[in-house]
C-alpha cells in the first residue's frame, strides 16, 4: 500500500489502434463547466435585501466538482427524434477487440422494480475504452459528473476494486433522462466522474454533544456566519 510520502497515480490504457484517437481522461480540475466560469461569485438576495455569495464561492460544492478524473464521450452524438446517432474515425480492433460504438443499451428489464424502469425505454450505456489501474487498496467510485445538472442524462453510480480489476473495460450505465433534447452532446462531454476511495473498514459511533462540544459547535458557528470565508481559511485542506 503506498505510504503517505508516495504520489497515488491511476494508470489509465486504451488500445494501441486509439492512441491519439481518444479524448483521455482528464483531471475533474479542467472540466467544469462553462456555466460555473461564467455565474456570478455574488448575486441579490431578495429575502435578505442584500449582496450574498453564490454557491461558486461554496467549497465544498466546487471541490466535489474539482475532485478525480473525468472520463469523456468518445465522440459526438446527435439526437433527434428519439434516435441517437454517430460518426467517428475509431479503426477496427486488433490483437483486443473493443466496441466501436459510443454507446450500448441495456434492457429495461435490468431496471425492473427501480424508479428508472419505464415501458419500453432503454438505458443507454457509455462505451468507455480506457482500462483503469488503482494502486492497492484503492477501489474507483464511478458516479455522475458531480453537480453537473446540466447534461440531459443521469450515469448510475458504482463502485469498482480496480486495484484487481484492471485488465477490461468499465462502461457506464445512464438514464437519458432529457426526452426533449434536441442536438448534439460533443465528443468529450464528461460521462463519469472517477474518484478514488481507500477500502478501510469503518463503524458509527453516537454520543450526546459533551459541553465542551456544544462550546466548540456554538462558537464556530458564530465564527462562520462572522467571517466571510473563515472555511475556506481556516478548515479547507
Amino acid at each position: 500500500m503506498p505510504d503517505d510520502n508516495e504520489t497515488l497515480t491511476l494508470k489509465f490504457r486504451c488500445p494501441a489502434e486509439l492512441d491519439g484517437k481518444l479524448p483521455p481522461p482528464i483531471p475533474a480540475t479542467l472540466g467544469l463547466p462553462g456555466w460555473l466560469k461564467a455565474m456570478p461569485t455574488q448575486a441579490f438576495n431578495a429575502v435578505n435585501m442584500r449582496e450574498e455569495d453564490t454557491i461558486k464561492r461554496c467549497p465544498p460544492f466546487v471541490d466535489a466538482m474539482t475532485s478525480g478524473f473525468l472520463i469523456p464521450l468518445i465522440c459526438d452524438l446527435r439526437i433527434e427524434n428519439g434516435s441517437i446517432t454517430w460518426d467517428n474515425d475509431i479503426p477496427p480492433g486488433g490483437s483486443i477487440e473493443f466496441p466501436r460504438s459510443p454507446i450500448g443499451f441495456h434492457d429495461v428489464s435490468q431496471v425492473a422494480g427501480t424508479p428508472l424502469f419505464e415501458p419500453d425505454r432503454l438505458l443507454i450505456k457509455f462505451h468507455n475504452l480506457w482500462s483503469i489501474e488503482a494502486p492497492q487498496g484503492y477501489s474507483l467510485l464511478f458516479t455522475h459528473p458531480l453537480n453537473r445538472f446540466d447534461l440531459p442524462f443521469t450515469t448510475l453510480s458504482g463502485m469498482v476494486d480496480c486495484d484487481r480489476f484492471r485488465d477490461s473495460w468499465i462502461h457506464f450505465p445512464a438514464h437519458w433522462h432529457d426526452i426533449n433534447f434536441s442536438g448534439v452532446l460533443p465528443k468529450g462531454t464528461p460521462v463519469a466522474q472517477c474518484l478514488p476511495v481507500k477500502r478501510e473498514s469503518w463503524v458509527a459511533h453516537t454520543a450526546p454533544s459533551t459541553a465542551e462540544d456544544a462550546q466548540r459547535l456554538h462558537e464556530t458557528t458564530k465564527a462562520i456566519s462572522r467571517e466571510r470565508g473563515l472555511y475556506r481559511r481556516k478548515f479547507r485542506a
